[in-house]
């Protein structure tokens, strides 16, 4: 055996552990790269505590005696062994890895603690794969945390551009005014001055505010002090119109309106003008505010008026929701109010007269001013709004007058309104009147309630439930033929209504009770009664043509059985009735021995119409096989707890012997339907076989 170093040998070995340095250097800028990296992933979320496995207990002990304060990731190394020839595939642990070492900066050709380890052959600049982990897709960045704004302080109100000047200008407006109002009212109340300077003093001192205002408006800033200066102004040369009209009385009421009517239009226009929806709203609401401290006579009604006729041509031009309820809501309020105060103190019939013509005045405007808009803009729901307040005074006002007089007037006020109200049931007239859904809703209300007044001004305590229940009957009627809800609705209310009434006279002690019954029903119960049933048939039919109603479910059978409640009632109390209105000795029991029986028919009506659709509609027939049981169980419970013990002689007699005849019909009907159906379904079975 030799002992000579081969010269070879050692010049391969020192060629490799050269190579090996190279290799070793270009693995440690790759880790500085590494580390920076992780570092800066580190800073931008919040620091982890990740814990390190080792590869044995060398490993372990150089993780936990690194120097760092932030741990950091740790990356997977392979184990001593060969060197392999290719990089292993993205999240592939190579054989033998069984942990990881903390990521750490070491000098070049150095291995980490531990022990040493074999490295691919990468070449110089490439980044080496980490082993365990899976590739990122081409294109991948890492996520950017959101960023969070910090929260924006709110400004308060009163700090906001422009929101004081407003205030202070619409202070001023009212104090100005108030001012005006003064020098009219009260300076001639304390002999101040004479009326002749008072009135010119008003009426320059509004032209100098209105020629403020026009000559601000075009400076810098100056729209808000312009606006309020023409506003202050053009109300006060109102209000000087209405002391000359209405103290002073140097103008006639016609003429006095009229300029009245010319300062309102013209400030209406100089709003339109300036685009300016406040400069139109304080005027009307100054003019409206301090007019009845000017005067308190019942010519106010017509400034006021005035004023909302004023306003009526800039509802077609401009969308300015609350000039339509300004210049509605001081009108209606005042008439209102007038008619309020009529009703306690019974004033003369001129009086009543003018009211009558202001509530005209103020319906008329309402409805003629709202039509053109709603046409032209059919989303504003604002002017169908101001058409409802318009309403109202004259619904009030017939309540002053004479039966015949009130009758006349609520129901041309009725005609006209459910006019209106039915050209949108009709699509060839929708078309034509192009009037929206909630405008038609409003005449229809408003037209039902002038409708509901001559109801009960026709009518007495006796009379008025067949007044109502006519009036159901239409509704539900147009509501089955044009499926309208809002036309149910209506008929429902005044069949409630109607059947309030009728239950004061015919309630169920009146009906069971002879000495009642003689007292208090007569032939106009009989008519209320019939009508009643009448307004069940149509108020079913016109139910389920409703777009909401499906044939066989629970609210149809719901339908149903309240409508055979109601029309037992109905049916009980007619022959009641009209046993007690014939005026027979016997004609109280006589009318509850014909109920029964009536009770009894109804019942085999249902029930033999349910057996007969029993194949051929089986929702429908169960509807009916269920209210027809109903209706049976109810016979019969009158028949044994009422009649039994309150019949006698042959009424009772005839009672038992027709229901016992209709129950053995009704009985073998039903088995025999049954039979026959549990036939036909065994002969479909042997077919299906």
């Amino acid at each position: 055996m030799t002992t000579s170093i081969d010269p070879a040998l050692i010049a391969r070995l020192s060629g490799e552990f050269t190579a090996l340095g190279t290799q070793m250097g270009v693995l440690g800028r790759d880790l500085d790269l590494l580390r920076a990296q992780v570092l800066a992933d580190t800073h931008r979320t919040a620091p982890t505590r990740t814990p390190d496995v080792a590869v044995g207990a060398s490993a372990t002990a150089a993780a936990s005696a690194a120097p760092s304060a932030t741990e950091t990731p740790a990356v997977p190394v392979p184990p001593p062994g060969p060197v392999p020839t290719s990089a292993p595939v993205h999240g592939a642990v190579p054989p033998g890895i069984s942990g990881a070492i903390p990521v750490q900066p070491f000098a070049h050709g150095q291995f980490p603690p531990g022990g040493a380890m074999a490295m691919p052959p990468y070449g110089s600049g490439q980044v080496a794969p980490q082993w365990g982990a899976p590739a990122p897709p081409p294109g991948w960045r890492p996520p950017v945390p959101p960023v969070r704004r910090p929260p924006v302080a709110r400004t308060p109100w009163w700090q906001r551009e422009g929101v004081i000047s407003r205030v202070l200008a619409v202070a001023g407006v009212g104090v100005t005014l108030i001012g005006v109002v003064m020098l009219l009212v009260l300076a001639a109340q304390a002999g101040f001055f004479g009326p002749v300077p008072r009135v010119v003093a008003g009426a320059a001192f509004s032209a100098a505010l209105v020629g403020a205002g026009m000559r601000v408006f075009g400076r810098a800033g100056g729209r808000v002090g312009a606006i309020a200066l023409a506003a202050t102004g053009i109300a006060g040369a109102y209000l000087d119109v209405v002391a000359v009209t209405a103290i002073y009385g140097w103008l006639h009421p016609v003429l006095g309106l009229a300029v009245a009517l010319a300062v309102a239009a013209g400030g209406v226009g100089l709003a339109m003008e300036w685009k300016s929806q406040p400069l139109a709203v304080m005027v009307v609401a100054g003019a409206a505010v301090l007019s009845p401290v000017v005067t308190s006579e019942l010519l106010l009604l017509g400034f006021l008026i005035v004023l909302q006729l004023s306003c009526a041509p800039v509802q077609l031009a401009r969308d300015w929701p609350f000039l339509h309820v300004i210049r509605t809501m001081p009108a209606v309020l005042a008439t209102l109010g007038y008619g309020a105060i009529a009703g306690f103190d019974r004033p003369e019939s001129d009086r009543l007269n003018w009211l009558l013509a202001a509530a005209v005045a103020v319906a008329v405007i309402g409805l003629v001013t709202t039509v053109p808009v709603v046409r032209r803009r059919p989303a504003d729901v604002t002017a169908s709004l101001a058409f409802a307040m318009a309403t109202t005074p004259l619904l009030a006002v017939p309540a002053l007058f004479d039966r015949t007089p009130a009758v006349i007037i609520a129901a041309a006020y009725a005609t006209v309104l459910l006019a209106v109200a039915a050209q949108y049931l009709v699509p060839k007239l929708r078309a034509v009147v192009n009037i929206p859904g909630h405008t038609a809703m409003v005449a229809a209300v408003a037209g039902s309630f002038a409708l509901l007044e001559v109801c009960f001004r026709v009518s007495d305590v006796h009379t008025a439930p067949i007044a109502l229940f006519l009036v159901a009957i239409g509704y539900l009627g147009v509501a089955g033929q044009r499926r309208s809800r809002v036309a149910a609705g209506i008929g429902g209310a005044f069949a409630l209504l109607g059947a309030l009434g009728f239950l004061i006279e015919a309630d169920p002690e009146t009906l069971a009770t002879q000495r009642l019954a003689q007292a208090n029903l007569n032939i106009s119960t009989v008519l209320a009664a019939v009508l009643a049933l009448v307004v069940v048939a149509v108020a079913v039919w016109g139910i389920r043509k409703l777009p909401t109603m499906s044939s066989g479910d629970t609210e149809e059978s719901m339908l149903w059985i309240v409508a055979s409640a109601i029309g037992l009632y109905a049916v009980t109390a007619a022959t009641v009735s009209i046993g007690v209105a014939s005026g027979a000795a016997d004609g109280f029991v006589i009318g509850h021995s014909a109920a029964t029986i009536v009770w009894m028919v109804g019942a085999t009506a249902a029930l033999l119409y349910g057996l007969r659709n029993l194949s051929r509609s089986p929702a429908v027939a169960k509807v009916a096989l269920g209210s027809g049981l109903l209706v049976t169980a109810a016979a019969l419970a009158k028949l044994f707890l009422f009649d039994l013990a309150t019949l006698d002689g042959l009424v009772r007699v005839a009672a038992f012997l027709v229901v016992g005849v209709l129950l053995l019909v009704v009985g073998t009907r039903y088995a025999r339907a049954f039979a026959e159906a549990g036939t036909t379904r065994r002969r479909d079975d042997e077919e299906v076989r």
